[in-house]
């Protein structure tokens, strides 16, 4: 399991995710991830190797990664006129993308994506 694997996977599945709710923004949504990507990478690396070795759970790491929910902050989309409830819902469902991906991964299901509506 290559953490970078992971990130990539992470990042195109939010890229994918955004994008489809806000084609037309596609710009400001595609800097938006990449901000919050940058903004939690060290951390999300680390969670993501002890959540591979054993040393944190599922629900451990599904936790560490909601409480970086103030650094999804999705600046540009507001910027654009997006209203601040879609933006709450699409903060909800980036996390959760990102905890589904990296459990997918790492615990070898299928479960890769986060179909939920924002």
């Amino acid at each position: 399991m290559d953490v970078k694997d992971i990130l990539k996977e992470i990042k195109g599945n939010l890229l994918t995710l955004v994008g489809g709710k806000f084609e037309d923004l596609k710009a400001e949504s595609k800097k938006d991830v990449e901000d919050f990507l940058n903004a939690s990478k060290v951390k999300l690396e680390r969670w993501t190797v002890f959540l591979a070795s054993g040393a944190i759970t599922a629900e451990e790491y599904k936790w560490l990664v909601e409480s970086q929910k103030d650094l999804v902050v999705l600046k540009g989309l507001y910027t654009a006129g997006v209203s601040k409830i879609k933006l709450g819902h699409l903060k909800n469902t980036i996390l959760n993308t990102v905890i589904n991906t990296a459990l997918g991964v790492v615990l070898n299901t299928d479960d890769t994506t986060n179909n939920a509506d924002a």
